[in-house]
């Protein structure tokens, strides 16, 4: 047992233990993104009373439970992925079907936000079985507080954009659109890809979340056209998970004359078509006379 997680063990049974911890029920608990010290009382003791562990990646779970002193058999985990879901959920079922308490971990943060858990909570819950989430670390949250967004209008999480070039290219233009902060998510072997699609936002303001939590957690905001170069600057801004805050848009106040010509255009075309050509005409902010067009047609 690493000797710094001995007390938080004891911490752990004696904040936790009182507590009521119902039997048939799926325990869906957040683990660190990266700092083993970002862990819940409550998760280090579920993760000691449950009968068993349904986890993303066992030899991952392993080794965790192992850096926290918890010694848990093989025998005790179960694989539930992306790949086995559906089925690897009906396990689960059977086990809380005979009174048991199952935990579900993902490798990293909280389950079933861009990670495997969503089919397994949703099939538990179908078939009337309880499902108790434990809070914890969250990259989605962690990059927002951060980020410094002031906006009042909320986020958006979008998680992993399409892997493919068209389908990246058509979702960025989607995001070109979204006058709310939108959150992000990118494996470092496709970073570089992301940080040119997202250029053509231009100004707008992106806040890149690199290895946080961990040793050389990397915060930085700048302009989307200059996140490409950005990350060129030094090789090993390419290591590591990314969570990306792209900043709420200034919405531009319009002329009478581009809600002039949206009032003409809009009787006649598609709204999308309407605020192009508008924009054109005008030469005024696309975002702006988007959000007049909506509240025309409202």
């Amino acid at each position: 047992m690493s000797a710094s997680f001995a007390p938080a063990l004891a911490a752990a049974r004696d904040a936790a233990g009182p507590q009521n911890h119902p039997a048939s029920t799926l325990y869906v608990v957040a683990t660190p993104i990266g700092n083993l010290a970002d862990i819940s009382l409550r998760a280090l003791h579920i993760l000691q009373k449950v009968d068993v562990i349904a986890c993303e990646d066992t030899r991952h779970t392993q080794q965790m439970l192992r850096a926290y002193g918890i010694d848990r058999p093989g025998a005790q985990l179960l694989a539930v992925h992306q790949h086995n879901e559906a089925e690897a959920a009906q396990a689960v079922i059977a086990r809380l079907a005979q009174g048991e308490r199952v935990a579900y971990v993902s490798d990293a943060g909280t389950p079933a936000i861009s990670d495997p858990g969503a089919r397994l909570t949703a099939a538990v819950r179908q078939a009337t079985y309880r499902v108790l989430p434990l809070p914890g670390a969250s990259s989605v949250i962690t990059v927002l507080s951060a980020s410094g967004m002031t906006g009042d209008k909320g986020f958006v999480f979008t998680g992993f954009l399409p892997s493919k070039s068209g389908e990246r290219q058509q979702a960025v233009q989607a995001l070109a659109q979204e006058t709310r902060a939108v959150v992000l998510l990118e494996a470092p072997h496709r970073i570089e890809a992301l940080a040119q699609a997202l250029a053509v936002l231009g100004q707008r303001r992106v806040t890149v979340g690199r290895e946080l939590t961990k040793q050389f957690e990397q915060i930085e905001t700048m302009a989307a056209q200059d996140f490409a170069a950005w990350l060129a600057e030094k090789p090993e801004r390419l290591r590591g998970e990314f969570a990306l805050v792209l900043h709420d848009a200034p919405v531009a106040e319009t002329s009478g004359e581009g809600l002039r010509v949206l009032q003409l255009l809009l009787p006649e075309l598609p709204l999308k078509t309407a605020v192009k050509l508008a924009a054109e005409i005008t030469g005024e902010s696309k975002n702006a006379l988007y959000e007049q067009a909506l509240a025309l047609k409202k």
